[in-house]
């Protein structure tokens, strides 16, 4: 039997610290306007937005968040902040998360996401040595840090990590260093103090408020706006695609048992929707959402490089032992994002925008 679908816990989640390396992002930042809305105090640690427009600035988030802007390759100046934050909760989302651009730069890729996380956790075991109050740490990763064969079913926890491009090897490291730190030194008895930690592995995120070059909606959108048709590339590649809050809902109800539990929580969990849907599925779904003036083509050219066709994930474990649920389907999902780009060129106040959103995934709405 199925527990019964949780929320997070408003009750939990005020007054608690949290620290989130990668706030300024797309992810970041509706997390950090989540958390600030149950009553969190949220202390962020990145580069600047990435892009401009960002979501971040939009919503004014530094009016919300501590926020310290420098590199996750900076270990000095990340300890610093994280001794400063004192926080309950580590969040881990800094990264480069674009599979084309670790292609271009490798070494980077591989730098970002593997010494990032060491960097991280280095800090937290510092931190606790010296009598920072940490229960818990979440490094989020991808459903690319798998080996991936291509198969029809979704992938579990269990299944072999690895990755045939650079960004999904360096997620596929990022998640073996997690668990050798876990085990090392946060574990009950093996080292320096008893620190839940665990991983967090998501499907394709769609949602307001993402401009990053090379990703499908905010490809969608700028062509819209420029009045000229999307070119997309892999018709039909197949993506677990989900709204934003889906799988960030499932990391606030994991870090909360993460606090309160422990182990056995503090393992590797996917994040996934029920269902898997093409590129080319999405993309014509959300033209219809959109309407006049929304179109796509198929991009002929033969020299992109490589990716998976077939990617999904098995989120049992999550809606078993989480409570955890997918709430909105992929129709939905489009329309909400549909409706937060809408929003944003009518010039709306795009926080208040954004909660409300916030509010009606929780109350299970749509419309």
């Amino acid at each position: 039997m199925m527990p019964a679908q949780q929320q997070a816990d408003a009750a939990f989640w005020r007054n608690k610290k949290v620290f989130i390396t990668g706030h300024t992002g797309f992810k970041g930042t509706w997390l950090s306007l989540w958390l600030h809305s149950l009553g969190a105090s949220v202390t962020g640690y990145a580069l600047k937005p990435p892009t401009n427009p960002n979501l971040y600035h939009i919503c004014r988030m530094d009016e919300l968040v501590t926020s310290y802007l420098d590199d996750i390759r900076n270990s000095a100046s990340l300890s610093n902040a994280l001794a400063q934050a004192a926080p309950d909760v580590v969040i881990h989302m800094a990264a480069q998360p674009l599979v084309r651009e670790s292609y271009i730069h490798p070494a980077a890729t591989f730098e970002i996401n593997m010494m990032g996380t060491v960097n991280v956790l280095e800090a937290v075991r510092k931190a606790v040595a010296q009598g920072s109050p940490i229960r818990a740490v979440l490094n989020v990763t991808t459903d690319k840090c798998y080996d991936n064969r291509n198969w029809s079913w979704g992938y579990r926890e269990s299944d072999r990590l690895g990755g045939s491009d650079p960004y999904s090897g360096s997620k596929a490291c990022s998640e073996l260093i997690t668990d050798s730190y876990r085990r090392a030194f946060f574990l009950s008895g093996s080292g320096a103090a008893k620190v839940a930690v665990a991983s967090a592995r998501a499907g394709n995120v769609i949602g307001g408020g993402d401009w990053s070059k090379e990703r499908l909606i905010p490809d969608i959108v700028r062509a819209v706006l420029s009045q000229k048709a999307v070119q997309i590339r892999y018709p039909q590649a197949v993506r677990p695609w989900q709204h934003v809050l889906e799988p960030l809902h499932g990391y606030l109800l994991l870090a909360q048992k993460l606090v309160e539990s422990g182990s056995p929580y503090d393992q590797g969990w996917n994040f996934g929707p029920d269902d898997a849907h093409s590129v080319e599925q999405l993309v014509r779904q959300l033209c219809n959402l959109w309407g006049e003036g929304a179109n796509y083509v198929v991009d002929q050219e033969t020299t992109h490089p490589p990716e998976a066709h077939y990617l999904r994930l098995d989120s049992s474990m999550a809606k078993q032992e989480l409570g955890w649920t997918p709430r909105w389907n992929l129709e939905k999902a489009l329309a909400r994002t549909v409706e937060w780009y809408k929003a944003d060129q009518h010039q709306e106040d795009m926080r208040q925008v954004s909660l409300q959103q916030i509010r009606d995934y929780m109350k299970g709405v749509h419309g």
